[in-house]
């Protein structure tokens, strides 16, 4: 039986993590990024590969990912993040080692994982970031004032295995990208129960707890105070609790500088690189690289965020075949239905790179034509289109855009086996870099954000910090209807993080 695969569009946007902020464009450049399912006709029908819901898997007994079917005579889906989904697979032989890693895992500091950190062990302080599957809170973590950003992700809208693999796949990323200096990391993951928290404000200096009003003072915090509730209620939401990062995005800066020097550029660009560069050595694809997504700390230094894109699980000359990124940054290969690798990545680096020099898209297309405005002609400005180059970029400049923007990904920079990440330190563009420094985080930033108050509020789109701190009532029937075997082990401490605060 034939089968004829085809991509049908599923998101019109997608969120950032929100410690940057985060914003809605019309622009057919600022749409956000999307994923297309393969769909399959067959005798008239249209079909989806599905996976059948399996028992949970703890990712540190989780073995190889082993992508043959046995038996199973349809079509492979292409699923992001499958090198980790808890709920994806069964072990006959890790059935009971799971009460033997309990005592251990139970034992970090005396927090049970079990139960793990909640709600309750956070003041919410603001929102500073919302998207169409969760809300981002600025949080601080009760026991050693810490801050913290909180994402917070409701269950009714995580729904079917793509968006469960999304999830899973970033709550991994995040994990391993604790230990890079320019990657948001991770702190702690945990699920909470319908109903059972109610959002107080708390006035500094007073111990009294107020309802929660619209029209509060800038310096009030809210506290998650726990409501008894003699009904059972199955979890409602996702919480991931990430660092902070308080200088705002590159959009943000963007946005009041329009273009930055190219000293600045570089910079940025040579850190992104080492970030990128961290990914692809543990096989994940990035594919979301875009100003939004770059954030900056409180000393200018740069941290990649938002993992929902990545690929996880590609060993040397493994390729994907996904169909998804933000319209402006997706590479030629992409949108020519080609099996792809990292050397998307490198592409989506050249676009942002001239964006910060050119201080606009590579791809602008100025008309009043709503036929030229669409994406269709955008990704065919993409294929068929010269970039033009700026007269006013340095020779340099121009030879390293036109480096990672060759619509060739086999002739691009960076995308040469074994020595891509070295031809990109090598290139005349980066020769003032001291590579050695900037890995360690030393090299001084060209830029510090300025960060006027307690959190750098000001570097956020004031839409966001202007909403109330508060989490919206669920829909019981709707809750009763989701597979709460699909988020089994979500929970999660970061124990690196854990003993960095224990020591303050």
């Amino acid at each position: 039986m034939a089968l004829v695969p085809f991509f049908l569009e599923i998101m019109t946007d997608c969120i950032g993590d929100g410690v940057g902020a985060i914003k809605e464009h019309k622009s057919i450049y600022r749409r956000g990024a999307r994923r297309w399912r393969k769909l399959y006709r067959a005798n008239g029908h249209l079909f989806q590969a599905k996976r059948f819901n399996r028992d949970s898997v703890m990712p540190s007994q989780e073995p190889p990912v082993d992508d043959k079917n046995d038996g199973v005579d349809l079509p492979s889906e292409e699923t992001d993040g499958i090198a980790y989904i808890s709920s994806s697979r069964k072990h006959d032989n890790i059935k009971d080692d799971s009460e033997d890693l309990k005592p251990v895992i139970d034992g970090v500091d005396g927090i049970k994982i079990s139960q793990g950190l909640g709600l309750q062990d956070f003041d919410l302080i603001r929102v500073i970031g919302r998207g169409s599957y969760a809300k981002v809170l600025l949080v601080r973590l009760k026991k050693n004032d810490q801050i913290y950003a909180m994402k917070v992700v409701k269950k009714e809208l995580v729904h079917d295995d793509e968006d469960i693999d999304w999830v899973q796949t970033e709550k991994h990323v995040f994990e391993q990208a604790s230990s890079n200096p320019f990657l948001v990391g991770l702190h702690s993951c945990f699920q909470t129960t319908s109903r059972y928290w109610q959002i107080h404000s708390v006035q500094p200096g007073s111990s009294s707890l107020s309802s929660l009003t619209h029209d509060r003072e800038p310096s009030t915090c809210f506290r998650a105070v726990s409501v008894p509730d003699p009904l059972p209620f199955s979890p409602a939401r996702l919480f991931l609790v990430i660092e902070y990062v308080n200088g705002g995005d590159l959009m943000f800066h963007m946005q009041r500088q329009r273009k930055l020097p190219e000293e600045h550029a570089r910079f940025y660009a040579a850190e992104i690189c080492i970030a990128l560069n961290f990914l692809h050595e543990r096989g994940i694809i990035y594919r979301d690289l875009k100003l939004d997504n770059v954030l900056l700390d409180a000393d200018g230094h740069i941290k990649l965020t938002d993992y929902g894109m990545c690929k996880e699980g590609l060993g040397p000359g493994d390729t994907t075949s996904t169909f998804c990124g933000t319209p402006n940054y997706i590479a030629p290969e992409i949108l020519r239905g080609e099996e792809y690798g990292f050397s998307v990545d490198w592409w989506a680096l050249g676009v942002l790179m001239f964006e910060m020099m050119a201080g606009r898209s590579p791809f602008d297309i100025i008309t009043d034509n709503p036929d030229m405005n669409t994406e269709d002609y955008l990704f065919q400005v993409i294929l068929e289109k010269p970039i033009r180059i700026p007269r006013f970029l340095s020779v340099k400049a121009s030879h390293v855009l036109k480096g990672f923007l060759n619509k060739d990904p086999k002739e691009r920079l960076g995308c040469r086996p074994q020595t891509g990440f070295s031809d990109i330190k090598s290139h005349a563009f980066f020769r003032s870099i001291d590579w050695d420094l900037l890995e360690k985080k030393q090299a001084l930033p060209p830029f510090q954000p300025q960060i006027t108050d307690d959190y750098g509020l000001d570097n956020f789109d004031t839409q966001f910090t202007s909403e109330p701190v508060q989490l919206t009532p669920d829909d019981e029937d709707v809750i009763k209807r989701i597979d709460q075997s699909e988020f089994e082990g979500f929970e999660y401490i970061n124990p690196l993080l854990l003993s960095a605060e224990e020591s303050v």
